[in-house]
């Protein structure tokens, strides 16, 4: 054929498939292609990603009490539709909360007895003698400012409550008085807030709430504390912890998109500590803060620096001493834990939910979905997560049962006792 015939034959075809009825013609096996798709996703979506979360915690009391009082564990949990992966829960919970203006606190500077000092960032100080308290842990990077934290205290403005943020050393524009930071299996400075909260509200109950590494922060200090926690705390409840590091550091480093959450997190945390290098830097000291400020993941981080930190001999001693996941037995606190199965921080097969079954005090929430700190529902999540109505629900059933709680919490002791 002539190349004058060749364009004469792709004229006319371009000339019939801009006709209205060859456009219909071609387009309709695009629409019903992309009918079919939806369709078969949308099947995929019902039955595997939405699914009424696990509830592991042995018969008694405490589950009772749950079950009866918390619609939302009852409820299936349906992910945003298009957003069912947890890694993309992850990455999204970041990008699509809203954001929020910040929230004018009223600092409280709080000097600790090795000489640093941290921040407690009141929503507002009880106007009470028995006013119920929320004292908020945020996680590795947080502050008060956060957007989770700034969308738990939206979504439970109509509680009758004090918030308080608990900032970790060097957070929250909080100046880093000493070398010492902050990890997930040192509660010493969490002791000498409850202590000055309660010195100061000696009345008020107090719940806590620990998101990720502020959730080991807690459960380490319950661990810890074992019975005496009871003074000060009435109940406790944390979301997304890492319950075993090995675990949680062998998933984020599982390339591709989990190796890029851990990098990125990696990179937030050395920017973070470039601002400490007056702190951190120097001879006398067992990290070499230039070899750290090289990091590039957690694990590396960890082995450079929070280990040495706070006299560990390595990350792996130090992610021992951290873990929560063989520690549940000793809580002795009425206890809820949202985690996602999906989490990328930590595959179900590091969740304990036998351990949840056996333990005392201990209520462990499981989603299908929900990637870290994630847990998004609806199409167009914007001011409300799962996490955020587990959470304002969990506080409103504990504030107007505290006598319930009380018992509750006393039968969990008999059980943990008779079974030791």
């Amino acid at each position: 054929m002539e190349p004058n015939a060749n364009f004469s034959l792709a004229y006319s075809i371009l000339d019939l498939l801009g006709s209205p009825v060859q456009n219909q013609l071609v387009g309709l096996p695009i629409l019903l292609t992309i009918i079919i798709v939806f369709c078969c996703y949308f099947i995929y979506y019902i039955v595997f990603a939405v699914e009424k979360p696990l509830l592991a915690c042995r018969e008694g009391p405490w589950r009772d009490f749950l079950t009866e009082n918390i619609p939302v564990i009852q409820e299936r949990f349906w992910p945003t539709l298009w957003c069912v992966d947890g890694r993309l829960q992850t990455i999204f919970a970041h990008a699509v909360r809203p954001r929020l203006p910040k929230v004018c606190y009223q600092r409280e500077t709080l000097s600790l007895k090795d000489g640093g000092i941290l921040s407690l960032d009141w929503i507002s100080k009880p106007k009470r003698k028995n006013q119920p308290i929320l004292l908020v842990l945020p996680g590795l990077t947080g502050s008060s400012q956060t957007e989770y934290v700034k969308c738990y205290f939206h979504n439970l403005k109509n509680l009758d409550f004090c918030g308080v943020v608990f900032n970790h050393r060097g957070m929250g524009k909080t100046e880093l008085k000493t070398p010492r930071t902050f990890c997930g299996a040192n509660s010493d400075d969490l002791e000498e807030a409850l202590e000055h909260i309660r010195s100061c509200y000696p009345e008020a109950p107090i719940v806590a709430n620990g998101t990720s590494l502020g959730g080991m922060v807690l459960g380490n200090y319950l661990v810890k504390q074992g019975e005496a926690a009871s003074r000060y705390l009435a109940a406790a409840i944390v979301f997304s912890v890492p319950w075993n590091l090995f675990v949680a550091m062998e998933s984020l480093e599982t390339p591709v998109l989990n190796l890029v959450i851990n990098k990125t997190l990696t990179g937030a945390l050395t920017r973070l500590f470039y601002s400490f290098k007056t702190q951190l830097e120097g001879d006398c000291y067992p990290w070499k803060y230039d070899h750290l400020m090289k990091s590039k993941t957690l694990r590396d981080f960890d082995e450079r620096f929070t280990s040495l930190n706070f006299g560990f001999l390595s990350a792996e001693e130090y992610y021992k001493a951290a873990s929560l996941d063989d520690q549940l037995h000793k809580i002795r606190v009425p206890f809820l834990c949202l985690t996602a199965a999906d989490d990328p921080f930590l595959p179900e097969k590091g969740i304990p939910v036998d351990r949840a079954n056996q333990s005392s005090h201990v209520a462990l929430l499981v989603t299908s979905r929900g990637g870290h700190v994630g847990f998004l529902e609806g199409l167009f999540p914007y001011w409300t997560s799962y996490g955020d109505r587990l959470l304002n629900q969990y506080l409103r059933t504990v504030y107007s049962n505290l006598d319930k709680i009380e018992k509750i919490r006393a039968e969990g002791n008999q059980f943990a006792q008779g079974s030791t």
